[in-house]
């Protein structure tokens, strides 16, 4: 099972986010997620974890539990929707100096 952690310290590594499910059962992969232009954590990661029932009893211990001062959540994570972003100005002409701009008309 997929887990979704979120609101995670910005010092907490990959080892630590192991660690802190290692007790509930076998972790196949921990992964914070980092920003690709500063190199810091974005506060939310994923683990992994090969027995559900182990899963979901980390889910519903560690949810709301308190980790380096923050309040965490912790909930099974959702399949990516490739569609979840909404469309940008200029994929659908509506942006910036198009047919309708404002600009066109002059006085």
């Amino acid at each position: 099972m997929n887990i979704y952690v979120s609101n995670l310290s910005f010092n907490i590594q990959d080892e630590e986010l192991k660690q802190l499910f290692t007790p509930f059962g076998e972790v196949s992969s921990a992964k914070v997620i980092m920003d690709k232009v500063t190199n810091r954590s974005r506060g939310f990661g994923f683990i992994e974890m090969s027995d559900e029932a182990a899963s979901k009893k980390a889910i519903a211990e560690l949810d709301g539990s308190s980790i380096d001062n923050r309040t965490i959540k912790v909930n099974e994570a959702r399949a990516k929707d490739n569609n979840s972003r909404p469309p940008r100005a200029f994929d659908d002409g509506g942006g910036f100096n198009n047919a309708n701009s404002y600009n066109q008309n002059r006085y």
